[in-house]
This record gives C-alpha cells, structure tokens and sequence, in this order.
C-alpha cells in the first residue's frame, strides 16, 4: 500500500486531527499535541489532550465531550488544568456503553482540539478483537511511518505499546544523531533529560509528530513503559545510564519521569495507596474472549542486570560460565516483586475461571530463550569476511559465550522469575499470548518451561524507527542466524520497522508482523512480512505456524 500524507488523514475519516487543527487567530490556546485515549473498559475510557497557552501562568477551564458512532446521547464534562501538570488534560470519562465506538474533543478559550476516535471494551460474547504491538520510537532515527500506518489501518481496535515511547538522550552525537534525517528531528533539549521540565519537553516534542497523534487519534492505548522513558537499562534502585554524581539522586529522577509520563500519556491514575510505578500494573477483560494483562518489569522491584564485562569470573584466561551460571540463577534476583507475581497469579487464575479463550500478557522486554550464536557454526560462511572491524569484534566476542543467554536485560536475565511465570500459567491452565517489545526486531517465539514443554507464544514488535541487529549486519540476514541458534525462536527479522497486528478470535492468535519500506522518507509503503497463528490445543496452545 503506498502511502502519501497528503491524503493519509483523510483514509481513516477524521480529518480533524490534522496537526493545524485546535489553533486561532486570537492565539489565546492551541491543541499542539493531539488527542488520546487510553485503559478502556467495559463502561469507561481516559481521554487526553494538552492545552498551550499562549502565555503560560495561569489556569486553564477545558470542557470535553465524548459522543457514540451512531445514536445515543453525547457526554460532556469540564475540568481546569495548569502549569502545574504541563497544561495537560485528563478525565476518566464513565457511565459508557461496552463495545461501543465514540469521537471526542476538547474545547478551551473557544478553540477546539481534532477529534479523536476511541472504543470501550466489550462485555459478554466476543467474536474478535485486532490490536496493534509498538514499541522504541527514537525520534532522532526516522520518521514515524509505522504510526501513520498503524493510524490507517481499516480495523484497529486498540493499540499496546510496550516502552521506549521516548527516548532520554541528547545533544550532537548521541543515539540516533547518525540517521539522514537527524537534523531536522534532533531532540529537545538537546541534552539527556534530567529534570521534570526536561521529561515533560522531550513527551510534548514526540506528541507533536503528525503520525503519533494520528495513532493516538485512531485508537485506545494501553502503555507500558520500559528503560527509556527514565533512562538506559533502568532497574528499581539505578540505571545503567544514571551516574549519582553527576546526575544527582536516582529516587528523584525516577519520580520526575513518572510524573512527566502520567502527566502526557492516556494511563488511568494510581488509586489510592498506589505509586505510579505499581498501578502500572494492570489487566483489561475483552468481552469473554481475552484478559490483557501488563506488567511492570522495571522499576518497583527489578534487581541491577548482570552484564558479561562486569559479572563474567575468570579462569585460566576463560570465562568461567559455570561460576556466572551460580549468578545467574541466584533465587533472591528478580524482576518482578512477590505482590505483583502474587497479583499476576490471580488475574491468570480469574482468567481462565472466567472462560476467557487466551491470556494476553504484556512485558517490555521479550520473554523467549534466545542464545548468543556460534559465529563457527550459526552464521554465513562468509559472514566475517564481509563485515566492516567493528562488527568482526562484535563476532569474536560472541564466539567466546555461544550458547549462553543473549539478553541480560530481558527475561533471559532473570530465569528463575520466568520460572516462576511459567508455574503460574501451567497451574491455573491458561492460554496466554505474550507480547513485547525493546528489541527493535521482530520474533515469533515459542516459550517453553525448563523441563521444555510450550506454555506460550509470543510475538515480539520491532522498532517505530530505533536500530537494530540488520543496521549492523547489513550483507547477511542475522535474524536468520538468531533463529537458526535458538529453539525458541521460529522466526526473527532485525532489519524491519513496523509493528505487529494481532488477531484473536477463540479459535486462533494471530500475528501479521507489518513493516514500513522506509523510516527516511515520508513516502513509504506498507507490507506484511510474515504471519503465524497459534491455536488451542487441549488446555495450551499450540505451536505457531506460518500462513
């Protein structure tokens, strides 16, 4: 499908949400961001916007009004916001009718925002449900080509992202400076944000890309984040790119991005007695036909990564791997806390008791198996010969830990947490479809326990437009070479950009893996790059397999 923008807004109807919309000539307030919509259930949804004054200071009255596709009467409210929450707006609109489709703005000052398009979700029978996968948009890298054509989709129920909304770095050389189109899309500030006003920069200069705010306008969210929307390879008390000396105490900035992030995304509010980092923990039912269930891997209990460099004894000159296997399967490291694994176990459990067909489970980071490959026996024959020196060290380095885990920083890195996961779904029977993100690849996975019997699949998303394996190894398909090292693994493409479409009805879980051609040019076209369907299969689920 090509795509141009000139029409693109107009394939899905709501030409409103054009990113001139919501201003004025008397320039009192303006819409610059958008609308979103986000955590529906069966009777309400979160609406979304920002309002910018034109000089900033004082309060702000909004009025929002939320109206159904078809008849039925429209739902008003008004509100007041400021400097305060960044002139943000955000209302937990109730009283909706399940399964219904509803357009809503907002108005302020006499100025109307575009419109946007949102859909609680279903209660009783439930024939399907289709749902987009994103994850890791690094503004600097590209244009956002897979949120337009997410955003033009003929169905779209909701939308899963799974972290990396934004990205924390800044300033000429940093991630992502490298790309053809860095100069005219280099962060704001240009500097790695540290302080509230920096989080709250960095959210509204990603919400005013015209292709996230038309994704927004499009559909629901549901949002998890992961490392970056605080910073690099983040855990509960540090981060791999947070230094207490330089950049201050670690509990502050952790509490500075929340607050930007709950301030400028479309996630319920923490009830009372929640932090903001344990109410992102959170399930949707879809009618009788799904559970979605989102975890927080990141920042309420998760123990500091092992790293190769820093964690890898010695012998002889030789990595001692039995003694960093001892680390690695200590049973006090975690990733997840017992109240959230406790909470995980019981929404499983309700789940499956409820008749739900699959139980969707999103984490940030992928849950599969996947093993560093063997240069001598997983790639090309002539894959050294063809890299540039920087990539032939990358090899060498691998070929010394071939077979070990390939991602510290993924569930690979906590194996008895995962463990522990896979009990829960085999004790309460369910079925579940796990979804990620972080890796800027795709994957088709099939999970299995230790004793290698499926207790899962998943479908993992690639990048909006962050870097991946194919950017480096660009003269052989290195995905394949992934594939060819892991078992887990049935299928893995780290060249694309796109996200994953997926499709559940009570007889399959559907996958459409959908790339956009190009990430540096704002004409692209659309294709599907690969499909798999996993099925019931007895109380589990089946194998995937390609259609």
């Amino acid at each position: 499908m090509k795509i141009d923008r000139r029409t693109a807004l107009g394939l899905i109807g709501l030409g409103a949400t054009s990113p001139a919309a919501g201003q004025t000539a008397a320039g009192k307030v303006s819409f610059k961001h958008g609308v979103a919509s986000g955590d529906p259930l069966q009777d309400r949804v979160v609406l979304w916007t920002r309002i910018t004054p034109a000089t900033p200071g004082g309060q702000i009255s909004y009025r929002w009004a939320l109206k159904p596709v078809g008849a039925g009467a429209t739902k008003t409210g008004t509100g007041v916001t400021g400097p305060e929450r960044d002139y943000t707006a955000k209302v937990d609109a109730t009283g909706l009718d399940a399964g219904r489709a509803y357009t809503f703005t907002f108005e302020a000052e006499g100025v109307t925002s575009p419109t946007g398009r949102t859909m609680t979700l279903p209660a009783g029978p439930t024939k399907d449900v289709v749902f987009a996968v994103a994850s890791c948009s690094l503004y600097p890298q590209g244009y956002f080509n897979a949120y337009r054509a997410m955003a033009d989709l003929p169905r779209l129920d909701l939308v899963l992202h799974m972290g990396d909304y934004i990205y924390e770095y800044g300033g000429p050389g940093t991630y992502g400076m490298d790309s053809a189109v860095a100069k005219e899309r280099a962060h704001a500030p240009a500097h790695e944000i540290l302080s509230l006003a920096d989080y709250r920069q960095r959210h509204g200069q990603y919400k005013s890309d015209p292709d996230l705010q038309a994704a927004h306008a499009r559909a629901a969210w549901i949002v998890a984040w992961d490392d970056h929307e605080t910073t690099n390879d983040s855990y509960a008390t540090g981060a791999q790119n947070h230094q207490p000396t330089t950049e201050g105490d670690w509990t502050a900035r952790k509490a500075v991005a929340l607050k930007a992030y709950y301030e400028w995304m479309p996630i319920r509010e923490p009830k009372p007695g929640q932090s903001l980092a344990e109410a992102a923990a959170r399930s949707f039912k879809v009618g009788d036909l799904a559970q979605i269930i989102m975890l927080e891997t990141r920042l309420t209990a998760r123990d500091k990564q092992l790293t190769y460099d820093n964690d890898m004894p010695m012998a002889d000159g030789k990595p001692d791997l039995a003694a960093f296997r001892t680390k690695l399967y200590d049973p006090t490291r975690r990733m997840m806390g017992p109240a959230q694994e406790a909470w995980l176990a019981g929404e499983l459990a309700g789940s499956v008791k409820a008749g739900h067909a699959w139980q969707v489970i999103g984490t940030g980071v992928f849950m599969a198996r996947v093993k560093i490959p063997d240069p001598a026996k997983d790639f090309p024959a002539d894959a050294l010969t063809s890299l540039d020196e920087a990539a032939r060290g990358r090899l060498r380095r691998w070929g010394a830990l071939a077979g070990q885990p390939y991602g510290l920083d993924m569930w690979d890195g906590y194996p008895l947490d995962r463990e522990r996961v896979y009990d829960m779904i085999k004790q309460a029977g369910a079925r579940p479809i796990v979804v990620s993100g972080d890796s800027h690849a795709f994957w088709a996975n099939e999970l299995a326990d230790a004793s290698g019997k499926r207790v899962a699949c998943e479908f993992a998303g690639t990048s909006i437009t962050s870097p991946g394996g194919g950017d480096a190894f660009k003269t052989f398909d290195i995905g394949a070479v992934f594939a060819k090292a892991s078992d887990e693994v049935i299928y893995n493409d780290q060249s694309s950009k796109g996200f994953v479409l997926v499709t559940l009805s009570r007889d399959a879980a559907r996958g459409d893996l959908v790339a956009v051609s190009t990430i540096v040019d704002k004409a692209f076209t659309v294709r599907t790059a690969k499909s798999f369907q996993a099925t019931p299969e007895g109380k589990g689920i089946s194998g995937l397999k390609e259609i």
